[in-house]
């Protein structure tokens, strides 16, 4: 701790710890769907008025491009330049790790031994290296376990395998529900996952069969990061439940409904692929007035790729809250994706609603904005900003790289 003339100015430490974490030390050893807040955003963040249509939500871009790019240091210390979360720099300062083999040659075996061996209240970054091979478990990591991370090899993955449907009895001999169906379920927060197959291997439903959704990943916690993963299901693949999210460089397949949820969610170089030769439909966002934090959340797509190994027709999104609010920019478009784009769901005026559909600089056969849906939106620049780039999801003071692999 040193003397009390010998302390350095807490920006200058908090700057010193950041440089040491980001070092090639920094992966060394050591020994049912609730209606809640999301965690994250910013205070001072002005909230658009959803009663007015898109429009309205045009003035709230206008306004807050500039405290987008500059919302991390109003939640942190207030120094200059990149600031980090003062829960995680401790977590990684104090860094631990584990590998997870079901040969016996780790410390665990099975992925659920090594989540339930975290304390509860963990304040320390656990990194479970978790060998190639396939899982054939339902995790839950609890969110009294922040700080876990799921680190895979991304040439050779390993896979966490299930196949519980919507349908599917539990113990309680009731139907688990679309929550109760995750293959793994996050509700931790500051969760990692690289290099990581999360998937729902239950037979693909038929189009409107009740109780067929079969989710592979829920992500319920806040500052999650995922990089190199594949979530592969059929309807409603991915979960995006609640929270900020970073999903980069992953493959994301599905057929119905197969990313949605209320989180505030940055998918970056992600390949998003239909299976269906049905309709399929990529997002359901459920930003919405009736939940109470919901109308900060949202799906932005950030140089990612829409295509279908099927012969289907794709839909950017539908409607699933009367605030959805999804984005795509500098983002290819296959030619299955259908030409008026964006479907309102159960929203009888959807251009009266505060639904926010938006394109930007998008390519490819798909991308036809002449033709879209008429209230869906065409960005301009600074439409667009605070859409691109992890600023959308305050990522300047809680998105790290993923650990390297040792060993």
């Amino acid at each position: 701790m040193g003397h009390q003339n010998c302390r350095r100015p807490p920006h200058v430490v908090v700057a010193l710890v950041a440089i040491v974490l980001l070092q090639p030390c920094f992966v060394s050893v050591a020994s049912s769907s609730s209606s809640v807040a999301i965690d994250g955003g910013g205070t001072n963040v002005k909230v658009p008025a959803v009663d007015g249509g898109a429009g309205s939500f045009v003035e709230f871009v206008t306004e807050n491009v500039e405290l987008y790019s500059n919302v991390s240091n109003e939640h942190m210390y207030g120094s200059a330049g990149k600031v980090w979360d003062p829960q995680l720099l401790v977590a990684q300062g104090m860094v631990v790790r584990y590998v997870v083999s079901p040969d016996g040659k780790g410390k665990f075996r099975t992925i659920n031994e090594a989540v339930r061996a975290v304390p509860e209240g963990n304040k320390r970054r656990v990194i479970l290296d978790i060998r190639t091979a396939t899982y054939r478990e339902k995790v839950l990591v609890p969110y009294t376990k922040p700080f876990i991370t799921f680190l895979g090899n991304p040439k050779n993955p390993p896979v966490i395998m299930w196949d519980d449907r919507a349908a599917t009895h539990g113990k309680d001999g009731k139907p688990v529900g679309t929550v109760g169906s995750a293959t793994v379920a996050v509700e931790s927060d500051y969760f990692m996952a690289s290099g990581i197959v999360f998937r729902n291997h239950a037979p693909m439903a038929a189009p409107g069969q009740e109780g067929g959704q079969a989710v592979a990943l829920r992500v319920f916690g806040t500052k999650a990061a995922f990089y190199d993963c594949t979530i592969e299901g059929g309807q409603d693949t991915l979960y995006d439940h609640k929270g900020l999210h970073y999903f980069k460089s992953c493959h994301i397949q599905g057929s119905v409904d197969f990313i949605f949820g209320f989180g505030r969610s940055l998918y970056e170089d992600c390949a998003i692929m239909s299976v269906t030769k049905q309709v399929a439909v990529v997002t359901a966002q459920q930003r919405t007035k009736s939940i109470a934090g919901a109308i900060e959340s949202g799906f932005s797509f950030l140089r990612c790729r829409i295509a279908g190994t099927g012969a289907g027709q794709i839909y950017l999104g539908r409607a699933w809250g009367d605030s959805s609010r999804v984005v795509y920019s500098y983002t290819t478009m296959g030619k299955e994706v259908v030409p008026v784009g964006w479907d309102g769901w159960r929203i009888e005026r959807p251009e009266k609603s505060g639904i926010y559909y938006g394109e930007y600089m998008c390519s490819g056969p798909g991308a036809l904005p002449h033709k879209r849906i008429g209230w869906s939106l065409v960005l301009n620049d600074a439409q667009a900003k605070p859409f691109t780039g992890i600023h959308f999801i305050f990522g300047d003071s809680w998105i790290l790289p993923p650990p390297s692999l040792v060993g």
